[in-house]
């Protein structure tokens, strides 16, 4: 929300920019962040099992031994360039000059808020880490299995929010505008945030992918914030803060935690659900109380 280049052009025009002082910056989300770590850090501790029920590493297969990264032997001279910090080198180099320049242009905050430049960044110390192009190459064909399912989703999504608010109905209404006055009309400016906090953990149950949703449901949602006048940067946290619930049920994050150690879900959902249970109430609580100490601003349009 904070950057106008990776806002979808349906969204831009009913929020605006939203800067980071609006949104994640805000005293009361910071508060709440302080307060759910405290909270998860003491269930956790709470609920972790006694000595004679934990299961130690040696029981996963695991060894606690550093990952090896030896390569096999160059057999062609035409690979010694894969084999030498050469290429990495020049590429961490170019990399560096074109972020300097990047930042110095468009501001830190501006610049670090494209997900672009977050993509780009993680690349080039990822290269930068593994030293050798070859190793690097090794690591990245280990991981691409487990983002299989992100590749395949978010085009997806990018069809629904098409659908969403492109497609038009009786009277040239959109399904992102009937969905919107439908918000309107079951709450006013203070209910307004547990609206969006249940609606946000319910779906998130269906569609476990914060930005994906986000494309396809911030038109609607956002529309309603505006009509009744509620803070559109804190809606934004209402959003996110309420869309994490599902993710302590949903298995996708942990798909490659299972993988790792070999368990299934239903080993670690019941540590998980019991997080959801505590931090529910919190959250709405949470989110209703600091919505009420927030004033609206009408949208800030480039």
């Amino acid at each position: 929300q904070a950057n106008r280049a990776s806002l979808p052009p349906s969204l831009l025009k009913i929020t605006g920019v939203i800067p980071f002082t609006e949104t994640i910056f805000l005293w009361q989300g910071l508060a709440t962040a302080l307060i759910l770590l405290v909270v998860s850090v003491a269930v956790a501790y709470l609920s972790a099992p006694s000595d004679a029920l934990a299961r130690p590493a040696s029981t996963f297969g695991l060894r606690l031994a550093p990952m090896r990264s030896d390569l096999e032997p160059r057999t062609r001279p035409g690979e010694w360039l894969e084999y030498s910090p050469l290429l990495t080198v020049l590429i961490a180099i170019l990399a560096t000059g074109w972020l300097g320049s990047t930042f110095s242009t468009l501001g830190p905050m501006t610049a670090i808020a494209s997900l672009n430049t977050y993509n780009f960044i993680f690349l080039i110390l990822g290269l930068l880490l593994h030293w050798r192009p070859r190793r690097f190459l090794h690591a990245v064909g280990a991981a691409v299995p487990a983002t299989a399912g992100v590749l395949v989703q978010f085009p997806f999504y990018a069809s629904i929010a098409a659908i969403l608010t492109g497609a038009k109905g009786t009277g040239d209404v959109t399904l992102s505008d009937w969905l919107a006055r439908v918000f309107v009309s079951l709450s006013n400016e203070h209910t307004f945030p547990l609206l969006v906090s249940a609606y946000s953990a319910i779906l998130g149950l269906f569609v476990p992918s914060g930005g994906g949703k986000w494309v396809i449901e911030g038109p609607y949602v956002m529309q309603a914030a505006n009509t009744l006048q509620v803070h559109l940067g804190w809606v934004v946290q209402i959003y996110n803060t309420a869309e994490a619930l599902p993710n302590l049920v949903n298995p996708f994050w942990m798909l490659p935690l299972l993988g790792i150690l070999g368990v299934k879900a239903r080993e670690l959902v019941g540590y998980t659900i019991l997080q959801v249970i505590v931090h529910t109430p919190i959250i709405f609580f949470l989110m209703w109380l600091f919505a009420r100490t927030l004033t609206y601003h009408p949208p800030v349009l480039p």
